[in-house]
């Protein structure tokens, strides 16, 4: 089992992502987040992914993002889809565990 926190910043939606996967190909998550957005997709999408559809894609294509681009209010650079797929893709051995972080410099 994976596990991640992910802060999104002034928002303040922190979503925390369970991924499990026995096969390293289909992978459960489950996502509790304050966004009504995310929210509402797993509502829609279910719980349940072939991890290859989703983590092995160019960047803002996927089930996640097609959902997000019709959906969503206007916020590109929410890092939460990115922070769902970085859980999927370390649970399923198509990337190691790292944190990644997004810091502001004065």
């Amino acid at each position: 089992m994976t596990k991640v926190m992910i802060n999104p910043g002034i928002c303040g939606f922190v979503t925390s992502v369970t991924a499990e996967s026995e096969d390293q190909m289909e992978v459960h998550v489950h996502v509790k987040s304050g966004c009504k957005s995310v929210h509402q997709m797993f509502e829609d999408l279910g719980d349940t992914y072939d991890a290859y559809e989703v983590c092995l894609r160019k960047p803002g294509e996927g089930p996640f993002y097609d959902y997000a681009k019709e959906h969503f209010p206007v916020h590109v650079a929410c890092p939460v889809l990115s922070g769902i797929i970085k859980c999927m893709e370390a649970e399923c051995r198509l990337a190691l565990k790292k944190d990644v972080t997004i810091e502001f410099k004065d």
